[in-house]
């Protein structure tokens, strides 16, 4: 893998794939992780730990066939821009979801130094209720 854009999909790849230990390895040590605010995980988790246990955990704790799916990508230098669709059904209520999203990450020497969620919260909550 040569570029920011070939390591950004190797991620989503990998979370596909359940293969969270390679998504959480790709992570710099002092990743900044931003999920939207006002959305289920909102805030922000710094460190591939903190991700694992504010993000990743609930989700595969809570959901079943979350899915993030990427349509597109904008890469330029070490920014690249994902674009694509959330889906999954929550646990305790049944209801499924569909929302669209677009992820900034930004790489320093390979590893993820920051990733950004945008989604509509609305939408991704209402299957929480």
């Amino acid at each position: 893998m040569n570029s920011s854009l070939d390591r950004v999909r190797a991620i989503y790849d990998a979370f596909e794939a359940g293969d969270i230990p390679s998504v959480l390895g790709a992570l710099a040590p002092e990743v900044r992780w931003t999920e939207a605010e006002g959305g289920p995980y909102g805030g922000i988790s710094v460190g591939p730990q903190a991700v694992l246990d504010n993000v990743f955990m609930k989700l595969g704790g809570e959901w079943d066939g979350f899915s993030a799916v990427p349509h597109d990508f904008v890469a330029d230098g070490d920014t690249v821009v994902a674009l694509g669709k959330y889906s999954g059904t929550f646990k305790a209520t049944g209801k499924s979801f569909e929302a669209p999203f677009a992820h900034v990450w930004k790489l320093q020497d390979g590893l993820a130094t920051e990733f950004c969620q945008y989604t509509d919260t609305a939408v991704h909550l209402r299957p929480m209720q």
